[in-house]
């Protein structure tokens, strides 16, 4: 489900980062289906049993959070990005590496519907 929230916060940027975080919108959306899609945090969040990942527009980079275990998952994938415990950066004047997000949000769902069901199964 298309968020008009996260329309507004792209439609915020330059027409060439729009393009950007519009293929990154989708890459999460296609990794993902179901998701729900929100701003949280004040960014563009993707949710599946909770925050499953957010993308969010600066000036020079694209920020890509998939929480500590997202980056911790793909370290060696993401070594060539400036990266902190649940964040990595993407600057603007490389490409975007839209096949290891979507590798990454993949992981990311298996992670949080394994969270859920064990959840469920301590409840």
């Amino acid at each position: 489900m298309k968020s008009k929230a996260i329309d507004v916060y792209i439609n915020g940027f330059s027409r060439e980062v729009q393009v950007l975080l519009q293929d990154i919108r989708t890459c999460i959306a296609d990794a993902a289906p179901g998701a729900e899609e929100c701003i949280n945090y004040g960014i563009p969040t993707f949710k599946i049993h909770g925050n499953l990942v957010h993308f969010a527009g600066y000036k020079g980079y694209i920020g890509f959070y998939p929480a500590p275990s997202g980056i911790k998952e793909f370290q060696e994938e993401l070594s060539d990005y400036k990266m902190a415990k649940g964040s990595v950066q993407f600057p603007l004047d490389q490409p975007i590496p839209l096949a290891l997000i979507s590798k990454i949000v993949k992981f990311r769902v298996k992670e949080n519907q394994l969270n859920a069901k064990q959840s469920k199964k301590i409840k």
